[in-house]
């Protein structure tokens, strides 16, 4: 009889280290995050599936080091910076940031509200817009951050959706196996802006500012008192590399989905999350067009509280209002009045006409600039002993760090370059 319990004691350790890093991870895939993968795979096959294996290091050494930044100071990036750094760095980070977490906001919407129509067409696009936009705001609102972290830990099921994808579809395994582990790259400008959306999508700022602010938090909010230790630091980097890894897998399993599908079948663009579900519905089946569409409303319940939080907590930070997702409305207005904002104004780009490829658009750009600035600024706080004391980085998180901010300047530049 001692087996079974020490197995059940050990999944629920297992459970109950994952949090932060692991709604972090998840909400990287959004519906756009989505659409940029199913582009990939429609227009070049598995050609991109590498890309996986690359950007799982990657994404783990970086927030990583935002992870341990939180725990070990025990506030955000942006009291950091605001405390260590001059203050201009901090004001062009906002002034990036913004309108790129908002357009963010705007697409993911847009996206959950069409793929929800084609499953009910006879209820408008518009309607499921302002449906989604209204259960996000009484949530985020109502509950306080226990209980808003559950629901996110919960909603990340609906990335294993995606997983399942694939086996429904006949699959050349072996050329799988050989996109995967030999990169392939063709020497065009097409090529090289998948590439440029594949690390911009993944490697985003805001993520970095939700994960320190949220390791901050569930500190903040222990029952228990907790000594930054050993254990506690190789919990955060198990939650972050878990995390990483299921965002990576997911991001996988799309482009193998589309690859396989749509690439297949001659179909070489995909704008929006929608189409690439309408384009699976023929070829793929109903079954297929089903799971695509609830995980893209899924992952967008997912991400879409975690951009518009990650917004609000820098503008708290920077200017000293009471924050906290724990809080109720009357006592950090200021705070949940940022987050209403953000929705609000991602939700009447449906209503203004704003096309949500030039959503995607413009998103990309502000995190192509942002991201280098973003990660040589961590590489420095996790490097500098007065902030992070005996925690700085290791050899290993330094080397991955620099890999990063090399590749992330290089598709800054090669953004511009294709611009």
């Amino acid at each position: 009889m001692a087996k079974p319990n020490k197995a059940v004691t050990k999944i629920k350790n297992f459970f109950g280290i994952l949090g932060p890093g692991l709604v972090t991870g998840a909400s990287d895939d959004d519906p756009s995050g989505i659409a940029t993968y199913s582009q990939a795979g429609a227009q070049f096959g598995l050609a991109t599936l590498w890309t996986a294996l690359l950007t799982f290091p990657l994404m783990a050494a970086i927030q990583g080091m935002c992870a341990r930044i939180g725990i070990i100071t025990g506030q955000g990036l942006t009291v950091t910076l605001k405390q260590h750094y001059p203050k201009p760095i901090l004001y062009v980070m906002l002034l990036f940031s913004f309108p790129a977490i908002t357009l963010n906001i705007g697409a993911d919407i847009q996206g959950m509200g069409a793929v929800a129509n084609m499953i009910f067409p006879q209820v408008p696009v518009s309607v499921f817009c302002v449906i989604f936009t209204a259960a996000l705001l009484i949530v985020i609102i109502k509950y306080p951050y226990q209980k808003i972290a559950m629901i996110l830990k919960w909603l990340c099921l609906s990335l294993l959706l995606y997983i399942i994808v694939p086996f429904l579809v006949k699959q050349d395994w072996a050329l799988v196996i050989k996109h995967t582990f030999i990169p392939t790259i063709e020497f065009n400008a097409d090529f090289f802006s998948i590439i440029v959306a594949i690390l911009g999508t993944t490697i985003s700022p805001y993520l970095f500012f939700w994960q320190a602010t949220m390791e901050a938090e569930g500190i903040a909010h222990s029952k228990k008192k907790v000594i930054v230790d050993k254990l506690v630091l190789d919990n955060m980097r198990k939650d972050v590399n878990i995390g990483m890894l299921l965002s990576n897998v997911v991001m996988f399993f799309i482009i193998l989905t589309a690859g396989s599908v749509l690439y297949s079948a001659g179909i070489r663009k995909i704008d929006t999350v929608d189409q690439a579900a309408k384009a699976l519905r023929p070829l793929a089946g109903n079954l297929t067009y089903i799971i695509f569409a609830i995980g893209v409303m899924g992952t967008g319940l997912l991400a879409i509280p975690v951009l518009a939080g990650s917004q609000s907590y820098m503008l708290a930070e920077t200017f000293g209002w009471e924050e906290g997702l724990d809080k109720k409305y009357p006592q950090a207005k200021p705070f949940y009045i940022a987050i209403i904002i953000s929705l609000l104004v991602g939700l009447s780009l449906n209503f203004f006409g704003v096309s949500p490829i030039k959503a995607l658009l413009y998103t990309a750009i502000s995190y192509g600039l942002t991201a280098p600035v973003m990660i040589a600024i961590i590489l420095h706080i996790g490097n500098n002993k007065k902030i992070m004391k005996e925690h700085t980085n290791s050899k290993l998180s330094n080397i991955l760090g620099f890999i990063t901010l090399i590749l992330m300047t290089a598709a800054a530049i090669a953004l511009m370059w294709f611009m």
